[in-house]
């Protein structure tokens, strides 16, 4: 008889014949004169165990079975089934990447129902997790945990943080079932996928609209949760599920003056990098630029110079001006404006008395405002980067990007906020970007996804 027991987030393996082959993962810890395997390992391991004819008394799962019901039935949309069927067919491990506004949460409520075990989800932010706690509260007759936040409630069905889940999987690793996990592209970091190891969760559910990181982690994704199983882009799903829209990138001239400042700083910047020989272009980039401009005067003058540069294009006074524009058109519709720094988001606010979220704002006003631009008070709201992702914005129809990063990822969830439905009503995201500087070849980079194919339109301000 073999026993298996759970120990700080690894599997106790204790039995096993010594002449016998290893199975998945399996190693001697002479400390403890035990076998051991990460609890990741759980479902195959016990399949191994069991294949080769060993009989296995199982103290390691600590999960319940359930008998969760819908206190409300929904017609889930043909592609949310298709989802949830090829999880299945995949041992019910594996990622689904929909658009953000396509409903992938409720992808996870049908899984939780599906397989009837304790849950745990686990999201990047207390908004989401305040979310996912209404949206299972709402679904089923049941009371639900919290772990983050201040909380600390285990209960069958439980919500939790990236950050508090690696605090606590150690001791909570072998209590659940069913693990999900809520914008799954977080998970591969160094730290955060320690997380899906200690867990033994047999069934698992990542969800995304972005899954690729720009480290090329999300290939870790397999192991941790499983492959992709099913994939639809914005793409497939715009017009019937999610708003048809356009994109419109803007060209803003500077002005004399700015143009004059961002050549003679970016010269400063682009001789200083020549003369160091760093490629900007490679991994380490600029984390050398950031390195050697600290050794030296001429290296803090080449820092200042970047910024300055940096700063021209991303906030030029023409960018304001067509923004102003772009408030009055859509003076009847809910606009988001994005920027790439907070600096710029408090001008923008100042400067057009629009109420601003970043990520100093405390959680109360944070929902004031939500709720303020949900029910029409405010037409726009400014944010820097804290709402890129996760939170549910369904009244948002109009973006204007400002500023960003060159990031894939943020472009797509960026749009992402504007594509729930109301009616026939078209969304559309507007991206600024100063002619002739660096930014041209910044926008070139964030558009590389489908959602942007096809959709190139210019329109000089």
């Amino acid at each position: 008889m073999i026993d298996l027991s759970f120990r700080s987030g690894t599997l106790e393996i204790r039995g096993y014949p010594p002449d016998k082959e290893l199975l998945v993962d399996m190693k001697w810890d002479d400390r403890e004169a035990v076998h051991r395997a990460p609890a990741l390992s759980y479902a195959p391991l016990m399949r191994a165990l069991l294949s080769a004819g060993h009989q296995v008394e199982d103290n390691a799962r600590n999960y319940k079975e359930l008998s969760l019901a819908f206190r409300a039935t929904r017609e889930p949309r043909p592609f949310q089934t298709e989802a949830l069927v090829a999880w299945k067919k995949a041992k019910a491990r594996g990622v689904v990447v929909l658009p953000t506004g396509s409903g992938k949460s409720h992808v996870a409520v049908m899984a939780i129902a599906e397989k009837q075990r304790s849950t745990l989800v686990v999201a990047p932010t207390l908004d989401l997790v305040r979310q996912w706690h209404e949206l299972l509260s709402t679904s089923f007759a049941v009371p639900v945990g919290i772990v983050g936040g201040g909380e600390h409630t285990v209960l069958p069905l439980t919500v939790t943080t990236y950050d508090s889940a690696y605090l606590h999987m150690e001791r909570l690793g072998n209590q659940f079932g069913l693990i999900v996990f809520d914008e799954c592209h977080h998970l591969p970091g160094a730290s955060y996928a320690l997380i899906a190891k200690l867990c033994l969760a047999p069934y698992r559910l990542g969800l995304s609209a972005t899954p690729e990181r720009a480290d090329g982690r999300e290939s870790l994704l397999d192991d941790l949760i499983g492959p992709r199983v099913y994939q639809q882009q914005i793409n497939d799903l715009s017009g019937e599920y999610l708003a048809e829209y356009t994109t419109e990138r803007v060209v803003i001239e500077l002005t004399a003056a700015e143009r004059e400042e961002y050549q003679v700083a970016r010269e400063v910047y682009l001789a200083f990098i020549r003369s160091q020989g760093i490629q900007m272009g490679s991994p380490q980039g600029f984390s050398e630029f950031i390195l050697r401009s600290a050794r030296s005067e001429q290296g803090r003058t080449a820092m200042a110079a970047y910024r300055k540069q940096r700063s021209l294009a991303l906030a030029a006074t023409g960018k304001l001006e067509y923004l102003q524009h772009l408030l009055q058109l859509h003076r009847q519709d809910r606009m988001i404006v994005f920027t790439q720094d907070n600096a710029t988001a408090y001008g923008v606010s100042r400067r057009f008395l629009i109420p601003i979220i970043t990520h100093q704002t405390k959680i109360k006003e944070r929902s004031e405002i939500l709720k303020g631009f949900d029910a029409g008070r405010y037409r726009a709201l400014v944010t820097s980067k804290v709402l890129n992702e996760g939170v549910d914005i369904p009244s948002a129809n109009v973006a204007v990007v400002v500023s960003g990063s060159g990031s894939v990822m943020e472009h797509v969830q960026r749009l992402g906020r504007i594509l729930r439905r109301h009616g026939d009503e078209q969304a559309i995201l507007y991206e600024l970007v100063s002619k002739d500087t660096s930014e041209t070849s910044t926008s070139d980079r964030r558009r590389e996804h489908t959602a942007y194919k096809g959709r190139p339109y210019w329109r000089k301000s």
